[in-house]
């Protein structure tokens, strides 16, 4: 009997289980995510790596070739005009193996994703407690 292998149950063995060729860019993105949302949770949904803040706020995983960032279509709205040297879908955008990660897009993305969720979450306080 074939043992199965264990699921990844970290961002760190996340990285470890994927291709070669995309981990040095999976560690720059969740370095990158990590500088911009300080204080946010690492965790795996739908088995990739996500950051959460009170909700998730980006999800980042390695494909074929490219690396796929799910920040939202709200987050990705003011960007429109950067993102179209970029494959995106509603709320998905790709970044190409064969090209560096765009760091300081992905950076604002996120920022942007950690204040919608405080704004969220700051007028959900205040229905909920008026």
């Amino acid at each position: 009997m074939i043992a199965k292998k264990a699921r990844p149950t970290t961002i760190s063995e996340c990285i470890k289980a994927a291709p070669a060729e995309s981990r040095g860019k999976l560690r720059e993105m969740r370095a990158c995510v990590r500088a911009a949302a300080p204080g946010a949770g690492e965790t795996l949904k739908y088995g990739m790596p996500a950051f959460t803040y009170q909700r998730i706020l980006v999800i980042f995983g390695a494909f074929k070739r490219h690396i796929g960032f799910y920040p939202t279509a709200a987050a990705m709205k003011p960007f429109t005009k950067e993102l179209t040297k970029f494959k995106t879908a509603r709320g998905s955008i790709q970044f190409p193996l064969a090209q560096p990660l765009p760091l300081a897009l992905i950076r604002k993305i996120t920022a942007l994703r950690v204040r919608h969720s405080i704004e969220k979450n700051g007028k959900w306080r205040t229905k909920r407690n008026a």
